[in-house]
């Protein structure tokens, strides 16, 4: 095993815990199927947003080697673990968002590109999944704004320049 490459991931999701932390996040790290993962929350409630809530949530997990087909399954289970804890009650006053993100230092370039390509959308729940190459600090997420939740777009993209900047 590389213990550089282990090193740098670790490094940087301790960094992230740490930006998470100045922002005002309750941070911990889970046990997800004998993978720790970096759990950041945060609520804020906006006139602007319609006076809806929202529920903010970054889970930052190493991985090997990051491929198309592992962040498009890690998205699917943060989406479900975000929905559990905090989607019951999701809809005209509350909303849900999260950020998954996979960390290495062996990146598919398809993995960067479905990262960058779109939000996921399910009911009154949004997701950017997150490529993070902590070799180069360089992080892929989808910035942009968009027609579906468009009332959080400027500040999930505030949050995503704070968490994870790009190099």
């Amino acid at each position: 095993m590389d213990t550089t490459v282990t090193e740098s991931v670790r490094a940087y999701i301790d960094t992230t815990g740490q930006r998470l932390r100045a922002d005002g996040c309750e941070v911990k790290t889970e046990d997800w199927g004998g993978l720790p993962v970096l759990v950041g929350y945060r609520a804020d409630f906006k006139l602007r947003w319609m006076a809806t809530k929202l529920h903010l949530f970054t889970i930052a997990a190493p991985a090997t080697s990051i491929t198309a087909s592992a962040i498009q399954a890690f998205t699917t289970s943060a989406f479900d673990y975000v929905l559990a804890r905090k989607g019951q009650l999701r809809g005209l006053q509350s909303g849900v968002a999260v950020f998954p993100a996979l960390v290495g230092t062996q990146i598919e370039p398809r993995a960067l590109s479905w990262a960058q390509q779109k939000q996921q959308v399910r009911f009154a729940a949004l997701a950017r999944p997150v490529v993070v190459d902590a070799s180069t600090g360089a992080a892929g997420a989808f910035r942009s704004t968009t027609t579906l939740g468009f009332v959080y777009s400027a500040h999930l993209r505030r949050k995503l320049d704070c968490y994870f900047p790009t190099a």
